[in-house]
């Protein structure tokens, strides 16, 4: 079979996915950072609404989000991806897998959709899946891992349909707002891909 862009005369195709590339969903594509994402990540991480559920509590400046996008390589290590989507190339969340060691073959993924235009349309739950493939994939990962509110109710949902699932609880593990806060601990394992 010769179509289609990773298709050569004389090799079979020994790809698992019905997709034509590793970097694209049904919804969106995975690709590199580039300084132009720049004022979209400082508006995004500069919003309450959006970083309520992340990691961050620090406001962001134009120039922290420069030197993180200049930082931002693609490797084993950090694979770092802006995610956009296909239907106009729009450039709307942010996801990475961090991967543990070499040795487990374990990453952890953060995951940020800030176009809120985006929210409960899919978005998240395919840059899941897409990074979650290409983790497996191409990193040759065992293991994914992430954390999050347990009254992130749409997070553990969405992570829920991918595959995921809850390993535990680690108590009082992030202060936020003036208060301690529980975190759920999630997985997938290769194989567990939905």
């Amino acid at each position: 079979e010769t179509d289609g862009p990773f298709r050569f005369p004389g090799v079979p195709d020994i790809r698992r996915t019905e997709v034509d590339s590793l970097f694209e969903g049904s919804l969106i594509r995975l690709r590199a950072r580039e300084p132009t994402d720049e004022p979209l990540n400082h508006h995004w991480f500069n919003d309450s609404e959006i970083t309520r559920w992340i990691l961050v509590r620090y406001p962001s400046s134009h120039a922290d989000q420069l030197i993180r996008l200049q930082e931002s390589i693609i490797g084993y290590g950090a694979a770092q991806f802006a995610v956009e989507a296909l239907d106009n190339g729009r450039f709307i969340g942010a996801v990475s897998l961090r991967a543990d060691g070499p040795e487990t073959r374990s990453a952890s993924l953060g995951i940020t959709i800030g176009d809120k235009a985006c929210w409960d349309g899919g978005y998240g739950t395919d840059t899941m899946r897409t990074v979650c493939r290409f983790g497996f994939e191409m990193m040759n990962l065992h293991r994914i891992h992430l954390d999050v509110y347990p009254e992130n109710a749409r997070a553990v949902h969405c992570y829920e349909k991918v595959g995921l699932v809850i390993e535990g609880r680690t108590r009082d593990a992030m202060f936020k707002h003036g208060a301690y806060h529980d975190l759920i601990l999630m997985s997938v394992l290769a194989g567990e891909l939905k």
